[in-house]
């Protein structure tokens, strides 16, 4: 280190008295000629995507804003507002909740879409998916949904702006394969289909754009963070105090031993 300037070194930012620029791109010309998706990509990735990429990863970002108040990142937004917290910390709370179990599968998919894709491609799906579940977890991640069945709506609209990309050679198309070769797999498997979910179908799209697997988490956080900023404003809206996951009328279930009044003598 040669001097306090270098205690932080960025190559995103470069900033002096009145001037902006990220990326080498001055603030001026990015305002007003670019989307959010390609600021997205430029600041994260170092370059402009070009206008079908950007389209892609738009596609992706929107399908993934929201899925409900039984959604916990969703709820815990919703319950924070009602205990006096303002719209950041409402979106603070809920993004804390996309970790491994919720939130992370994109980043998972991801993963297993690169390993079948380094074993050879489709024709390993099988073999790899057991290695999957031997090392890393039994649950296949992007695929099968509680609430979506048989389908959830999303992925066949993703899968088709995939192929049409594809098709003009905007992404390879490798990744859309292996997505689908999981799901024939897992149906021969199961004797049951068990098709794509959103996180398996916008893992296609940040694998064929490009993007490593930890950025496909954050992107989902991103995109989940549209949904959670409108419950949260939407229950500033409605009022209310201290909600709870249920309403006060309903009681959970007590299974500890059974009220014993007596059971400690005064002293």
């Amino acid at each position: 280190m040669n001097d306090v300037s270098d205690w932080w070194r960025t190559s995103i930012i470069e900033m002096e008295p009145g001037k902006i620029s990220f990326r080498g791109y001055p603030v001026e010309e990015l305002i007003g000629n670019v989307s959010f998706p390609q600021m997205i990509w430029l600041m994260t990735r170092g370059e402009l995507p070009g206008q079908d990429q950007a389209a892609l990863l738009e596609a992706a970002l929107v399908a993934a804003v929201d899925h409900g108040p039984q959604a916990p990142s969703i709820a815990a937004a919703r319950m924070a507002v009602t205990c006096g917290l303002p719209l950041n910390g409402a979106m603070a709370s809920a993004v804390n909740f996309l970790d491994d179990v919720h939130g992370g599968a994109g980043e998972q998919a991801v993963e297993l879409y690169h390993m079948i894709d380094e074993a050879g491609g489709p024709e390993h799906t099988s073999e790899m998916l057991v290695e999957w579940q031997k090392s890393r977890t039994k649950y296949i991640p992007g695929f099968g949904h509680r609430f979506h069945k048989p389908v959830d709506p999303r992925s066949p609209r993703l899968l088709g702006l995939v192929d049409e990309a594809a098709a003009k050679g905007v992404v390879s198309g490798r990744f859309a394969a292996i997505g689908r070769s999981i799901e024939e797999s897992l149906a021969q498997t199961k004797g049951k289909a068990v098709p794509m979910n959103i996180d398996g179908a916008t893992a296609v799209i940040y694998a064929e754009l490009g993007f490593p697997a930890p950025l496909a988490r954050g992107l989902f956080c991103l995109s989940r963070s549209v949904g959670v900023i409108s419950h949260a404003w939407e229950q500033m809206g409605q009022g209310g105090r201290n909600k709870g996951p249920t309403p006060p009328s309903y009681r959970w279930t007590y299974d500890g031993p059974p009220r014993m009044p007596g059971r400690i003598a005064p002293k």
